[in-house]
């Protein structure tokens, strides 16, 4: 998406920079791990299809994603940056602009269960509720992917439905109550 493009969003101990060219290599090591794949219901891609990916998120309106970055300071080369990468995050805008499927991937193993997927769903929700008309989140989880329900769940994400045809659960939150959601 175009909005983030030039921002980086600071927490207390990552960043959120805008997904670019220089991510794509080591974004595409880490979906050669099947398991990372099976957990985030993605399919392999090749390297070329990789950056056409890359491209096709900076530009379309209905996707916003970000790379995490352990840290917090401005990193002097893209090199360093791509040092620090740990995971990505994606908020998807598919039914309206106020309602955003959230994406978080910790790719890092040893950064799972350290706080930096909580950090990071706050700095998106944040940025999306201040920035874009966004109220409404919703995840889906694969229904193997214990650890993320427990996440949403532990983040005030309420499970609404689930689905036997796609083995995956949705989790909702509505930020206009700050309460739980359900249908």
């Amino acid at each position: 998406m175009k909005i983030n493009q030039t921002c980086m969003l600071v927490g207390e101990t990552i960043s959120l920079v805008p997904y670019r060219p220089h991510h794509v290599l080591k974004y595409h090591g880490w979906m050669q791990d099947k398991e990372l794949r099976e957990l985030t219901a993605s399919e392999p891609l090749s390297l070329e299809e990789e950056f056409e990916m890359q491209k096709s998120w900076a530009t379309d309106e209905d996707k916003l994603t970000f790379i995490i970055l352990n840290g917090t300071e401005i990193s002097e080369s893209r090199e360093a940056e791509e040092s620090r990468m740990i995971g990505d995050e994606n908020l998807l805008f598919l039914f309206s602009p106020d309602y955003g499927e959230i994406n978080i991937m910790v790719a890092e193993k040893k950064f799972l269960r350290s706080g930096v997927a909580s950090e990071a769903l706050t700095l998106m929700m944040n940025y999306a509720s201040e920035k874009l008309p966004v109220v409404k989140f919703s995840a889906k989880i694969t229904n193997t992917n214990l650890a993320s329900m427990r996440f949403f769940e532990k983040n005030n994400f309420v499970r609404i439905s689930e689905s036997e045809v796609f083995q995956e659960t949705t989790y909702e939150m509505d930020t206009r109550n700050k309460t739980k959601t359900s249908q």
